[in-house]
């Protein structure tokens, strides 16, 4: 009995220790069982403990953020013509009319002697929105100018009228202003369905009424002093019930100018070595600048070198018509053929641009084009223009430099005198008394 109480205590002694074992063995399976983290480990290394706080450091160099790029849009080009024009823009310079009545007013051309020297500078030049250079005979040419945005009182000399005249005065629906012409040119401008737009002497057009006076000088032939009045004449109009506003469709014109142009800053025409001229890009007004004959060609009414916005070189079939000048004449009449089409340069803003003129046809406003061999228009600069028509364009030297004409008229002023000076501020003298009792017919 003894041995099985031993043998129990003993068993249950055990127990209670194996009991208290599983206890612990849990306690610790609790514990792991938790999320938060053991502390990591500390490992050893070769640096010794900072004594101080470690300082705060402080960049030296502040950093700005990059800018955004703002983007700068390409300029759009301003397109005016060739058939569409914005309202109150002019077809003859692709910019405003700088007025209403000049808006209102009807185009006016006005023929201007170039020959012979003595008869330079003219007057007036400057003041015309377009002017058309032609051969006249024997390699003398004469000016076409077209008015409308300005109204100079003193333009000239004026001189006679050309076959080309028909075509010019219809493609341009203007007054047409001359001194007088052949007998038989004459006879076709009267018969012309535009014949009551012409306005001039040899109708009977006189100085007080249109604006027709002489204005003699020293050495200078009778017909190289009759001016025109630009306001007298538009007013002659209004009085015929003629001056009303005209387009004549043609032209185009961009602020840009077109891709693929070619530097050049010279151009010369030569007309069989009678009449030349050179023309040159000044860079710091954008301008084309005139000589003649090696001379600066000038202005007298404003006393500045001739200049354009655009100088345009055509290429026009000639014909001789003897058969339309007098029998004692010593040249024939030039029939300048200015429709259909043909080669054209353009120069504009220190650029030269190659292709095509045309008129579309022979209807009244239906003026001069210019365009490439795609159809695309050729874009003028907007504002003034000079036209010249030469036979050939083999005729005219291109070159990207200019020649220095600064010499060139110093040596041309050491050969010679020029005979011509700056016309004074007018004052006419009247026909009845320089030629008491006779009656003339200018030309």
């Amino acid at each position: 009995m003894r041995k099985t109480w031993t043998l129990f205590i003993a068993l249950l002694g055990a127990s209670l220790l194996l009991m208290a074992s599983w206890s612990s063995v849990i306690g610790q399976e609790a514990a792991f069982a938790t999320n938060t983290a053991s502390p990591p480990p500390a490992f050893a290394t070769n640096t010794p403990p900072p004594t101080t706080a470690a300082p705060t450091l402080t960049p030296s160099v502040t950093l700005t953020p990059s800018p955004t790029e703002t983007l700068t849009p390409s300029p759009t080009a301003t397109i005016v013509g060739p058939v569409i024009y914005p309202d109150g823009y002019s077809p003859l310079t692709g910019l405003p009319y700088p007025s209403e009545e000049a808006r209102n007013r009807r185009n006016l051309i006005i023929k201007i002697s170039n020959y012979p020297p003595i008869v330079r500078p003219q007057s007036g030049l400057n003041a015309a929105d377009v002017i058309y250079e032609y051969e006249v005979e024997g390699g003398v040419t004469r000016f076409a100018a077209i008015f409308r945005n300005n109204m100079p009182h003193h333009v000239g000399p004026v001189r006679s009228g050309r076959l080309v005249d028909l075509e010019l005065a219809p493609m341009y629906e203007a007054l047409f202003a001359y001194s007088g012409a052949s007998a038989p040119v004459q006879d076709l401008l009267l018969h012309q369905p535009w014949s009551l737009q012409i306005i001039s002497p040899s109708i009977g057009d006189n100085c007080v009424q249109a604006g027709f006076c002489r204005f003699p000088g020293d050495n200078l032939a009778f017909e190289h002093t009759l001016y025109a009045d630009t306001e007298l004449i538009w007013e002659r109009a209004t009085a015929r019930g003629i001056n009303e506003g005209r387009r004549a469709r043609g032209f185009s014109f961009s602020d840009i100018p077109d891709e693929g142009g070619t530097p050049a800053s010279d151009i010369f025409i030569d007309w069989y070595g009678q009449t030349d001229a050179r023309w040159q890009y000044d860079e710091a007004t954008g301008h084309y600048l005139r000589f003649t004959d090696g001379l600066p060609h000038y202005d007298a009414a404003d006393g500045q070198q001739v200049w354009v916005d655009n100088f345009v070189i055509i290429e026009v079939p000639h014909e001789e018509r003897p058969d339309l000048f007098e029998a004692e004449s010593r040249s024939a009449s030039q029939q300048i053929n200015l429709w259909d089409s043909g080669r054209a340069y353009l120069f504009r803003d220190g650029e030269w641009f190659e292709g095509y003129w045309r008129r579309r046809d022979r209807e009244p406003g239906s003026a001069l084009e210019l365009f490439y061999a795609n159809n695309a228009p050729m874009m003028m600069k907007p504002g003034r223009s000079w036209v010249s028509i030469v036979r050939w364009l083999g005729d005219v030297a291109v070159n990207e430099e200019p020649v220095d004409m600064q010499a060139t008229g110093t040596a041309l002023a050491a050969s010679f005198t020029p005979t011509y000076t700056l016309t004074p501020g007018p004052s006419h003298t009247p026909e009845a008394t320089l030629y008491p009792g006779v009656t003339l017919m200018p030309r």
